[in-house]
């Protein structure tokens, strides 16, 4: 074949380097993936980099992504500690780590459209820099100014610059908005995080290994959140008194769940329920990362935890969630009607997002510990219910 005659194919597989088929030649033969979900298609690229709450909410554009472009390959770029978060999703084509190399590559595809959903200064820049026939969400202006790239982005933008709007007034989840910002039909569709073969079995060896038994009601405590916001956590005590509440119920196991940054905070929990406890407490690893992580908390029916990554996380799982609130903005989040919010009614100060409170955490002593305990166990019963009918 002469180099005049080289037309590569429009597909997925091919890069350029190796056959996509062994002893197999696309140029010469003809693709095999000729087909709607073969097709490179339009070429989209979506940058959501920061707070893997965050980039666990935003992959439910997925699944409205494909609808409005059914050929289509998907980019997604985002930070090295979320990356995990993207594997083995059947919706995601590429993705990239926030890096040198990545972005070189980046910016040498010419993409049809661009879907930048931070607000960030480095995101927006990098977002300028795309080479992209449409852009949604944020971009710089020439002063470097962080501004809308589109009209259906004003809303979003608008809460990030509007306190009143975003406290007071939003009554819409972080999906919907999201979805507006990009132009996409929004249908209540859920987040997509997928576990793999191996991952299933992990979860059914752990199973074995903690001798599983369907019959009870596994509820996970996630203990933690971020070091960026630690005003968002509920206190060792108050987790204390909690379990405490609910070791009265025999149907129940509770399960400590957490990652490295709650190591430290669920000894102390764990050492604090006393020796008699114990027995009937998972101590789940901290340290074997995200996707591990999210491998032991599959095994719960019920997840109490506050605003946080291990928040969404459950919710993606399709877990019951009982998720408490104090600074951050309850009206963005959809449990997609499986479990309960609470929040500190009345208190004016609240909703906030302050990393240093003037009022002596008021929000996180009005967490409702035994609304929470009356929660789990109604719960538990229509669960145990459901068990016994099948």
């Amino acid at each position: 074949m002469k180099f005049s005659e080289i037309k590569l194919p429009a597909c997925k597989k091919f890069s350029g380097y190796k056959p996509c088929f062994s002893y197999y030649n696309c140029l010469t033969e003809g693709c095999k993936l000729d087909t709607e979900d073969g097709r490179t298609g339009k070429k989209i690229l979506i940058i959501s980099l920061d707070a893997l709450g965050n980039v666990v909410l935003n992959t439910s554009i997925l699944v409205s992504l494909k609808k409005k472009y059914p050929e289509s390959t998907v980019y997604w770029i985002t930070q090295k500690s979320s990356h995990p978060i993207l594997a083995n999703n059947p919706y995601i084509d590429h993705s990239y780590i926030w890096d040198d190399e990545s972005r070189m590559i980046l910016r040498n595809i010419e993409f049809d459209v661009l879907m930048n959903g931070d607000k960030s200064v480095y995101a927006c820049a990098f977002a300028n820099e795309i080479n992209a026939k449409e852009k949604f969400g944020f971009i710089l202006d020439s002063s470097g100014k962080i501004m809308p790239a589109n009209e259906s982005a004003m809303y979003n933008y608008m809460m990030g610059i509007d306190d009143k709007l975003k406290f007071r007034e939003n009554n819409r989840s972080g999906s919907e908005i999201i979805h507006e910002t990009f132009g996409l039909e929004y249908e209540r569709n859920d987040y997509v995080f997928d576990f793999s073969d191996a991952e299933i079995e992990f979860i059914e060896k752990y199973k074995s290994q903690i001798n599983y038994a369907p019959s009870r009601v596994y509820v996970g405590f996630n203990t933690g959140c971020s070091n960026l916001f630690p005003n968002k956590k509920m206190t060792v005590e108050q987790h204390i008194e909690l379990i405490k509440s609910l070791s009265v119920y025999d149907n129940l196991k509770i399960v400590l769940l957490g990652g490295k940054e709650d190591t430290e905070r669920n000894l102390k929990i764990f050492e604090g329920l006393g020796k008699a406890m114990q027995d009937n407490i998972i101590y789940t690893p901290t340290n074997l990362g995200l996707r591990n992580g999210a491998c032991f908390m599959n095994i719960c029916d019920i997840v109490v935890t506050g605003d946080s990554f291990g928040m969404h996380l459950a919710i993606a799982l399709k877990k019951y969630v009982i998720a408490w609130f104090g600074l951050s903005c309850w009206s963005e989040i959809d449990l997609y009607d499986r479990g309960e919010k609470l929040y500190p009614e009345g208190l004016e100060c609240a909703p906030c997002w302050k990393k240093q409170c003037p009022f002596n955490l008021e929000c996180i002593d009005m967490i409702n510990l035994s609304k929470i305990t009356e929660l789990v166990r109604k719960y538990s019963l229509v669960k145990t219910l459901i068990s016994h009918k099948n």
